[in-house]
C-alpha cells in the first residue's frame, strides 16, 4: 500500500494525431477514412471472430459503426494509417479510460490483413502507450478472451505482463468470455518504451524488411535490465 505522493489525475486523453516513423494514428473521420477502411477490411470476415459486434453486412453498415465508435463518449477511435501509402488499413480505441485512477487501456483492434504483422501494426500500440503515460496515466491495459491465443502472445510481444484470468467475465455475442488482463505501469513504460524504438529503427532491418532482432528479444532484455 505505497502512497502515491505528488501525482494528480491526467485529463481524459484529448483526440489528435499521434504521429509515428511508419505510423499515424488519425482521430476516426467516418468519412474522410470510411473507404479506405472499407477497402481494407472488406471480405475478411474471419477478423471480427474475437470482436463484440458482428462483421458489417455491407459497405452501409460498416460506415454506419464507425459513426458509432465517433459518438461513443469515453472512448478514443483511432484509424490506422500506413505512412508508407497514406492509408487507413485498420483502427483502434483508447477505451476503459478512467482518470481518476490514471488507468487507459488500448482494444477493439481490427487490422486488415495488409496491415497485421507489419512495423505500423506494431508501432500502433507504442504510440498509444506513449500518449497515455505522456499526459500522466499510470497503467496500460491489454484485455482479450482468454480463447484468443495470437491476442496473448501479442500482448507479451509488446511488453504487457500478464495478471491474471477474470472468469465468467462477460457474454460476448451469446457466449462466456473468460478475459486475460495485462498491463504495464508507468514504472516500467521507459524501459518498454526503449525496446520499442530499438525495434522500430530503420537498422535493425534489413534490405527486404526482416527483422534482425525480434522486439521479443528486446523486451526480455527491458525485463532482465
Amino acid at each position: 500500500m505505497n502512497p502515491v505522493l505528488d501525482w494528480t489525475p491526467p485529463p481524459f486523453p484529448p483526440a489528435k494525431v499521434l504521429d509515428g516513423r511508419y505510423c499515424r494514428l488519425e482521430p476516426i473521420d467516418p468519412t474522410r477514412h470510411f473507404d479506405e477502411i472499407w477497402t481494407a477490411m472488406a471480405g475478411h470476415d474471419a477478423l471480427w471472430e474475437w470482436m463484440p459486434a458482428h462483421p458489417p453486412e455491407d459497405k452501409a453498415a460498416y460506415g454506419e459503426l464507425l459513426a458509432t465508435m465517433v459518438a461513443k463518449p469515453g472512448i478514443v477511435p483511432f484509424a490506422v494509417i500506413d505512412k508508407a501509402d497514406g492509408k487507413a488499413k485498420g483502427h483502434l480505441w483508447l477505451m476503459e479510460i478512467r482518470p481518476e485512477q490514471g488507468v487507459f487501456e488500448v482494444g477493439y483492434i481490427t487490422y486488415s490483413p495488409s496491415l497485421q504483422r507489419t512495423r505500423v501494426a506494431s508501432e500502433a500500440i507504442y504510440l498509444c502507450g506513449a500518449y497515455g503515460f505522456s499526459l500522466g496515466y499510470r497503467r496500460y491495459e491489454w484485455k482479450c478472451n482468454n480463447l484468443n491465443e495470437p491476442s496473448k502472445r501479442a500482448a507479451l510481444r509488446f511488453g504487457f505482463q500478464y495478471e491474471g484470468l477474470f472468469r465468467q467475465h462477460m457474454v460476448v455475442k451469446g457466449r462466456n468470455r473468460d478475459t486475460a488482463w495485462f498491463s504495464i505501469t508507468d514504472g516500467e513504460w521507459p524501459k518498454r518504451a526503449e525496446a520499442f524504438e530499438r525495434w522500430l529503427a530503420p537498422e535493425n532491418f534489413d534490405a527486404e524488411g526482416r527483422q534482425k532482432t525480434s522486439l521479443t528479444d528486446f523486451m526480455k532484455q527491458a525485463k532482465a535490465a
